[in-house]
């Protein structure tokens, strides 16, 4: 079973992904835990949002108002990052706990690399699947290269001028 990096460790990753057939939105949803395309979700959200064990994912361009209340029933919302150079993703995830009051599991995946687990983290991410060929004892070490943050952030609510007051 892949690994992934969630909460501070390594574990095994129970979910599977149904894939984004050319937005294909009659795809029949099969049991267990399975994360799901927004366009899926939207379509089938009658059947899906009877069930505890379905999450959902946002392309980098897809807003979280788009799930509206739903949000607060998921139980994961996965955030793609295409590339590493594209930050909508850290945008996404700062909204979805901030202004949305996510409380499940926030996932990154996708073209993500270990430099950029710190941040992820900072804005609300506690879930790491990078796809690629991933060192993950390494990558979960970065998450404490820095000891301290000056700005507030979601894993921080209080700047460090007011931490430390």
């Amino acid at each position: 079973m892949p690994k992934l990096i969630k909460d501070g460790a390594i574990v095994s990753n129970e979910w599977q992904w149904l894939t984004n057939n050319d937005e294909d939105q009659a795809t029949a949803v099969p049991e267990g835990k399975v994360i799901v395309p927004l366009a899926v979700w939207l379509d089938q959200k009658g059947s899906l949002s009877q069930r505890d064990d379905v999450g959902v994912w946002l392309e980098n361009d897809q807003l979280p108002s788009e799930l509206g209340d739903d949000v607060a029933t998921l139980p994961l919302i996965a955030v793609n990052f295409p590339g590493f150079m594209d930050g909508r993703g850290f945008s996404i995830g700062r909204l979805l706990r901030d202004r949305y009051g996510f409380k499940g599991e926030l996932r990154a995946y996708g073209n993500i690399i270990r430099d950029q687990l710190t941040f992820l983290s900072r804005c609300g991410f506690n879930a790491f699947d990078c796809r690629e060929a991933f060192d993950l004892e390494a990558s979960l070490a970065s998450l404490s290269d820095f000891s301290e943050s000056y700005q507030a952030a979601v894993d921080k609510p209080m700047p460090l001028f007011r931490r430390r007051a």
